[in-house]
């Protein structure tokens, strides 16, 4: 995901001066992403790669990156559940290591890294969403020990707001779409039950709770979504359960049987 199309800054200012002239109307959010992240990686002494992590309910994703050693870094936090990323993620502090060879936390991390190419790295922390459980970390990886001074410690932490900003805006986005796709969902599944319902209640002469229940009854003897039971009724017109007569009438472990009809009984 590497982006060569923007020039590297002279300095931070000038980068930061470049954030503020995107459009947010004009950009999607992960490409505003991806800049913040190449940017990063312009400014930062080290020759470093950038990453942005994303921990929602404690759960990461790397979302963009600058190179292929970002993404290893990254994998390897996520395999092991720990390392100065998630740290800075989970506790709100700036971590920093200075060099990989000696800092004693993370040790199975940190070889992977001296593996890599990767000898001193910074975790901007990020608060993306104080009213849900959604943080992130700004990740810097250089390949030089110490590479970070004062100086670049406060470069890095006036990229992190831009980053917070996109990267909660890219949350609210996912997670509206997924409301979205959850309701269609939803939507489809009473649309397909209701039709089902229809069908037994004029093949059985059922009331619409005794078809529902019917319903619910066969779903839960055959392991079966409700939906699954209904759309395989709508689709087909056979009755998931139903004795092997062909009648179309649920097998007897399926119902029981209203005296004098032959309809099944409600639960």
């Amino acid at each position: 995901m590497a982006s060569d199309e923007n020039p590297r800054p002279v300095d931070a200012t000038e980068a930061l001066e470049q954030l503020g002239r995107l459009s947010l109307r004009e950009l999607a959010m992960d490409s505003l992403l991806q800049t913040v992240a190449d940017l990063t990686s312009s400014v930062m002494p080290g020759n470093p790669e950038t990453s942005l992590t994303l921990l929602v309910k404690d759960k990461p994703t790397t979302v963009v990156w600058s190179g292929r050693l970002a993404v290893d870094l990254d994998e390897s936090h996520l395999e092991r559940g720990h390392g100065p990323c998630l740290h800075a993620a989970r506790t709100g502090e700036i971590t920093e290591v200075a060099d990989a060879r000696a800092e004693p936390w993370w040790r199975d991390y940190l070889a992977r890294a001296v593996e890599r190419g990767c000898l001193s790295s910074l975790s901007v922390p990020l608060v993306i969403d104080e009213d849900e459980p959604v943080t992130g970390a700004l990740n810097i990886y250089a390949r030089q020990p110490e590479a970070f001074d004062e100086d670049s410690r406060s470069v890095a932490t006036r990229f992190g707001p831009c980053a917070a900003v996109a990267a909660g805006n890219l949350h609210a986005y996912h997670s509206a779409r997924d409301l979205a796709d959850n309701l269609q969902r939803a939507l489809e599944s009473r649309t397909v039950i209701d039709q089902a319902k229809g069908v037994l209640i004029e093949r059985y002469k059922l009331t619409p709770d005794q078809a529902f229940q019917l319903l619910a009854r066969l779903s839960m003897q055959l392991d079966r979504k409700v939906r699954d039971v209904a759309e395989h009724l709508v689709t087909t017109g056979e009755l998931l359960g139903a004795s092997p007569g062909g009648d179309g009438r649920p097998g007897p472990g399926a119902r029981r049987g209203r005296p004098g009809t032959g309809a099944p009984a409600a639960s």
